[in-house]
């Protein structure tokens, strides 16, 4: 007699879909079979049963340019649960002077006793920490206190790291047993794009795309990649959303480098020319942008073929007012 059953559901398994019980015992399942007995059971006839999803990739009461993500981690959570999804993993972002382990402290405070799922943090090096070998030395320790993916971006003033900023703490990553996750763009050039489309007048939402070329996103994720494998670091890339990315992907994985990645929704249903071209074009702004729909129909494939990995959501709601803004430069996404 188990303390719970899952009666006659549709199982999701690695073999395929079984019908069958399921017998748990505190919050670990402690049988699969047939005519199981419960204390408590619920009746899942015609229903799919499925693992609770995993979401590598969110943020919660995110501070960013004086504003805070509108999901608090009570929120986000609920709403994560309401969907089936019963882990997610946020961010820790270190302040200039701050140790590695305080801010990783801080963030599971604000966390702690206010999530309804379960969560995991990743640890962002920002530029001034990739530049100190004391903040990189704290690495380890990190790792061991149970944060064990750092991510870096090559884009963003304050987070943007040069090549050798990237060889640096791929190494040190790489040396406690870690892994990095990579916002992989062209930094540097994209700002100049940018600032010469609003010289130029342009300040529509469609110009967030046309300043942030597919193909700069697929030279940047291929430096990654060659600097990731020189030192021996494992790599997973966040939200991939064209075809030239996933063809960079491709071909690393071909020359073994230890390289995964992930899309995300917003990849496999929408396009720039359909959202960001549209009536509230401000609302489909994200980064990297809403690309075309061959692009769109390649990430379907990509999935299929196993070329890409992992869906997560880069879930980072905001509200109307704060996406009404008067260029596409200030906009949050």
């Amino acid at each position: 007699m188990f303390e719970l059953v899952i009666k006659n559901g549709r199982l999701i398994t690695p073999g395929g879909v079984v019908s069958a019980d399921i017998g748990i015992e505190g919050e670990t399942i402690a049988a699969v079979g047939l005519d199981l007995q419960g204390h408590r059971e619920i009746d899942a006839t015609e229903c799919y049963v499925l693992p609770g999803a995993v979401d590598a990739h969110v943020h919660l009461q995110l501070p960013l340019a004086g504003r805070v993500s509108t999901d608090t981690f009570t929120t986000g959570t609920i709403a994560a649960a309401c969907g089936g999804t019963t882990t997610v993993i946020d961010f820790v972002t270190p302040e200039p002077a701050q140790p590695l382990l305080d801010a990783l402290s801080a963030r599971r405070k604000e966390a702690d006793n206010t999530v309804a799922v379960d969560y995991g943090l990743h640890m962002t090096i920002p530029t001034w920490h990739a530049a100190r070998d004391e903040r990189l030395e704290d690495i380890p320790a990190a790792v061991a206190a149970g944060c064990g993916t750092f991510k870096l971006y090559q884009a963003y003033d304050g987070m943007m790291l040069d090549d050798v900023s990237l060889l640096r703490v791929f190494r040190a990553v790489a040396a406690a047993g870690g892994r990095v996750v990579l916002h992989s763009e062209t930094g540097p050039v994209l700002e100049e794009l940018r600032a010469r489309a609003l010289a130029a007048g342009h300040t529509a939402p469609i110009w967030h795309e046309r300043t942030r070329p597919a193909r700069l996103e697929a030279t940047a994720i291929h430096r990654a990649a060659e600097l990731a494998h020189v030192a021996g670091c494992p790599l997973y890339i966040f939200h991939v959303g064209c075809a030239a990315a996933v063809a960079e992907i491709v071909a690393a994985k071909a020359r073994g480098v230890a390289i995964h990645a992930e899309t995300c929704p917003q990849y496999l249903a929408l396009t720039a020319d359909e959202h960001l071209a549209g009536l509230e074009g401000e609302l489909f702004v994200c980064a990297p942008p809403l690309r075309s729909e061959e692009d769109r129909q390649q990430m379907w494939r990509a999935l299929a073929q196993g070329d890409v990995d992992v869906v997560s959501t880069d879930h980072c709601p905001w509200t109307r007012n704060e996406k009404a803004q008067s260029d596409f430069t200030t906009i949050p996404g």
